[in-house]
C-alpha cells in the first residue's frame, strides 16, 4: 500500500525536531556553565556543529518513519516500537548529561539508545530500505557522541 501525505510528514518531523528542542533547554541550562568547564578531548567537535547536525539527523529521522507509514503501517503498531523508544532515550540524554550534570549515567542511557538505534534501524530495513539507510547517520553520529561521552566522564572524574 502506497500512501502520500505531506501532513503527517509535518507530524513525523515536529515530533523529532519538537524532542530536539525539548531537550536543547536541558543543554542550555548549562552548555555555557558546567560543560564548558570540563575537561574534553582534543576532537571534541567546535559547538556550533551540534545543532546543525541534530537538526539533519531529526529529519532524516521524520523521513524514515514517514516512509515507514507510506508503507501502509500505523504509527501505534509494533513496527514503530523502536522507533518511539529512541526517541524518548534521545530527548533524556540531553537531561541526564546537561541538565543533571551526570555524564556517566548519560553514558549508560547512551549505550541503550545505540541498541535501540540499531534494533529501529533493523526493523525500519526489513521494512523499507531507503528508510533504514536514513538511521545509519543517526547510528554513526550516535557513537560518536557515546565515546566523546565517555572520554568528557572518565576525564572529569573525581
Amino acid at each position: 500500500m502506497q500512501r502520500s501525505s505531506m501532513p503527517v510528514f509535518c507530524i513525523f518531523l515536529a515530533l523529532c525536531l519538537g524532542a530536539g528542542f525539548v531537550g536543547s533547554y536541558a543543554t542550555a541550562s548549562s552548555v555555557n556553565t558546567w560543560y564548558a568547564s570540563l575537561a574534553k578531548p582534543a576532537w571534541t567537535p567546535p559547538g556550533w556543529l551540534f545543532g546543525p547536525v541534530w537538526t539533519i539527523l531529526y529529519v532524516l529521522m521524520a523521513w524514515s518513519a514517514y516512509r515507514i507509514w507510506k508503507t501502509g503501517v500505523s504509527p501505534a503498531s509494533r513496527i514503530f516500537l523502536p522507533f518511539w523508544i529512541q526517541l524518548g532515550l534521545n530527548f533524556a540524554w540531553s537531561w541526564l548529561f546537561f541538565y543533571f550534570r551526570l555524564p556517566g549515567w548519560a553514558f549508560g542511557e547512551l549505550l541503550l539508545l545505540l541498541g535501540v538505534i540499531l534494533w529501529n534501524l533493523a526493523v525500519f530495513l526489513s521494512r523499507d530500505l531507503p528508510a533504514g539507510v536514513m538511521l545509519v547517520p543517526y547510528l554513526l553520529w550516535g557513537s560518536f557522541a557515546g565515546a566523546l561521552n565517555f572520554m568528557i566522564w572518565r576525564m572529569n572524574l573525581q
